[in-house]
Order: structure tokens, then C-alpha cells, then sequence
């Protein structure tokens, strides 16, 4: 047999992580990497936060599952916590980011439906977005590397230029049902949004009763400074998919929706095994008891301030590698001027840093919202390190 085990879908690289502690990974030979890739946004509180560990050890001496056809006092709970923080009536529990956008995804196409418009089933997407790998996720995308091998695509999406409000408006037609957008580009290189981009697309959904779906997946929960980056804009969507960080590293997402764009999503709609079980809505209050509080947010406010000015006065003294820094709280990416994927790798293998690779020549920071001043410290005195030591790989 030649496959692997693990299906090889994946580019595995050698760290092979065992065990973590706060704001570091532990490698099965013992070798510590500082993370800031939290899991790519999961792992916000870190890896050993007592709060979020307990709740999940409490729980699953309780209950861990039973099923969707029972009341759910756990889900009840948390929904209703997410409901009085943010601008939804109602919310969905899944899985997954990418299940969290297939309920948006279909809570938007339910809506004209149930309100006698059946010919609106497209969504207007963007150019580089990810929003997940599901066949309607990728068909959402305009990445072709995403599409390889899966063709032909779901139908329903269309795909407008990013932050170019004018790009969007000529995709408009008698099918449109909405926007999809992530409010900051995740693996499209940490870009955020502009205002007027945003509150544009607002007043087109406003005017022509169409659903605004915002991705949060990435973004989302504490990130930026904010519980949601959509409060960062001054505007609410209709729809919002959330992941991620809500379960702290525990599988949990959300599909979050006003009272009017949910009409569609009534008894036999939309439904999951595992979504909304009693384990993961422990973990995602545990989040929510760390995070929802003004306190702590500003507190990522200020520490992703301190540490976007390190990383800034730090870059000019490598103009040939490195062109700015850009995004919002401690979701930050530093664009560099030649390929950043050699040199994610180069920071992990040599320097045992963890970042993450994104597309525009991007290096995503991401941080876990609990780390300090001691690992940024770390993290510049490695990043330093790795640059200095960087050769850039020939072109083929």
C-alpha cells in the first residue's frame, strides 16, 4: 500500500506537536515552537487555559451528546449569550467555519424563498476570499486552486473584484439574493476592508431587500479588537458565519441571522448531528466568559497597537524582504516583497516559529489574544533572527 493512513491532502511538515503550554507548542522530541498561528485563529485563549479546560472536563463528566430532537438547555444558553453581544435574533451551531458559511449560504437563499423571490439564489462573491472547502465554499471562491479536481462548481456565484463597490454593482441582476464577504481577508492576505466598501454594499442590500452575509470566521471572536470586525465598519450584516476562535480549539461554529433573514429556516430546514452539542457549548461559553468583556478587548486593542509598531520599525531594517504591515488587533500580516511561504518555513524550521502563509506575499501573525509583552518579545528576537539568516531561494 502506498497511501498514507491520513489521507495526503495536506503538505505536513516535520513539527510533529504533543503537548502545549500557553503561547508555545511541544514537539514529540521536545523541541518548543512559539505559536503565533494559533491553530490559524483557533486557539485564542492559548493551550492550557484552566478556564476553557475545565469547562470541557466538567462537561464531559455531564453529558457530551445526545441529539437535535431534544431540548437543549446548553444551546439555549449560548445562543442566547451571542444574541444579546452582537446583531442577531437567532443562531445555528455547527461544526466548522465551512459548515457555519453552507448555513449562511443557505439561510440567504431560504429568505427569498420564503418570501415568493425564488428567482434570487446568487451571491455575489469576491476575488482571493476563502470561505471554506465544501463544494458550495469553493464554488464561493474564484481561486482555481481551490476548484482543481472538483469541477464543475455549484452554480449560485458570482465573483466581483475586491473592495471595489463599482465591481459588485455591475454583477448585480434579477438573480441576486446577496453579498458574501469577509469584512477582513483571512488567507487573502490579512486585508481589510475599506468603510466605504462595507457601508457601500449595506445600502445596495438595503436598497433592493438583499442579504448582506458576512464571513467572520477567521476575523471574528476577539480578533481584532472587537467581539466582531463588522463592529470595527459602523454597520450590521443580515447574516453572519463565525468559527474558529468561539470554541477556544474545541470544534464549534455558528450561523448567526437576524429574525428577518432567517424566515426561510423553519422546522426541516437546515440541521446537524454533532452541532450544538453539550461539549462544545461549554467551550464556547468558557470562550465567551473570557473574551466578552470590554476589558479584555481592549486590552487586544492595545497589545496589537504595541505589537504592529514593533513589527513596523522592525521591517525597515530589511527593505528587500519585507513592505508593510497591515490589518486590525492582533490579526496582523506582514506583506513581504519576494514569496512569504519560504520564509514561513524558514521561521519554522530554523527558528521554531510559528506564523502562517497567505496569499498576496503575505505572512499572517496570529497570535493567541493572551499572549503579552514577554512573547512578543520572543517572537520579534525570532523573526529578527530569521531574516537575518534568510537567503532567498533562486527562481526556478
Amino acid at each position: 500500500m502506498s497511501i498514507t493512513p491520513l489521507m495526503p491532502v495536506y503538505p505536513r511538515c516535520g513539527v510533529r506537536p504533543v503537548e502545549g503550554d500557553n503561547c508555545h507548542l511541544i514537539d514529540e522530541d521536545g523541541t518548543r515552537y512559539l505559536d503565533f498561528a494559533s491553530g490559524i485563529a483557533v486557539n485564542l485563549l492559548g493551550h492550557s487555559h484552566p478556564g476553557l479546560i475545565g469547562a470541557i472536563q466538567n462537561q464531559a463528566a455531564k453529558l457530551m451528546h445526545v441529539s437535535n430532537l431534544y431540548g437543549s438547555p446548553q444551546g439555549e444558553s449560548l445562543a442566547k449569550r451571542l444574541v444579546d453581544l452582537t446583531f442577531a435574533d437567532t443562531v445555528f451551531f455547527t461544526n466548522s467555519g465551512a459548515e457555519a458559511v453552507e448555513c449562511a449560504i443557505k439561510t440567504a437563499r431560504a429568505y427569498h424563498q420564503h418570501v415568493g423571490n425564488a428567482e434570487k439564489f446568487e451571491l455575489i462573491t469576491f476575488t482571493n476570499a476563502f470561505h471554506g472547502r465544501t463544494m458550495a465554499t469553493i464554488s464561493a471562491s474564484n481561486q482555481d486552486k481551490m476548484h482543481k479536481g472538483f469541477q464543475p462548481l455549484l452554480a449560485g456565484f458570482k465573483y466581483a473584484e475586491w473592495d471595489d463597490l463599482e465591481s459588485a454593482k455591475a454583477l448585480m441582476g434579477p438573480h441576486t439574493a446577496g453579498f458574501l464577504v469577509e469584512p477582513i481577508q483571512g488567507e487573502g492576505g490579512i486585508r481589510p476592508a475599506s468603510p466605504e466598501f462595507l457601508s457601500g454594499l449595506r445600502a445596495l442590500a438595503d436598497e433592493n431587500d438583499l442579504m448582506l452575509v458576512f464571513d467572520e470566521v477567521q476575523c471574528g471572536m476577539a480578533r481584532t479588537g472587537k467581539l466582531y470586525a463588522y463592529e470595527h465598519y459602523g454597520i450590521k450584516p443580515d447574516i453572519m458565519a463565525t468559527a474558529k476562535g468561539i470554541g477556544g480549539g474545541f470544534p464549534l461554529g455558528a450561523c448567526l441571522a437576524t429574525e428577518k433573514a432567517a424566515r426561510g429556516m423553519v422546522i426541516g430546514a437546515h440541521g446537524s448531528t454533532y452541532g450544538g452539542n453539550p461539549l462544545a457549548m461549554a467551550a464556547g461559553e468558557a470562550v465567551l466568559d473570557a473574551v466578552a468583556n470590554d476589558e479584555f478587548l481592549a486590552e487586544v486593542t492595545a497589545k496589537g497597537e504595541r505589537l504592529r509598531a514593533r513589527i513596523e520599525q522592525f521591517i525597515g531594517n530589511y527593505p528587500e524582504l519585507f513592505d508593510s504591515v497591515r490589518g486590525k488587533g492582533l490579526m496582523l500580516g506582514i506583506r513581504m516583497k519576494v514569496e512569504s511561504r519560504p520564509f514561513y518555513a524558514h521561521l519554522r524550521d530554523n527558528h521554531h516559529l510559528l506564523t502562517v502563509a497567505a496569499g498576496d506575499q503575505t505572512l499572517r501573525i496570529l497570535p493567541p489574544l493572551v499572549a503579552g509583552d514577554t512573547e512578543f518579545d520572543e517572537f520579534i528576537d525570532k523573526l529578527s533572527a530569521g531574516a537575518a539568516d534568510y537567503k532567498v531561494p533562486e527562481a526556478a
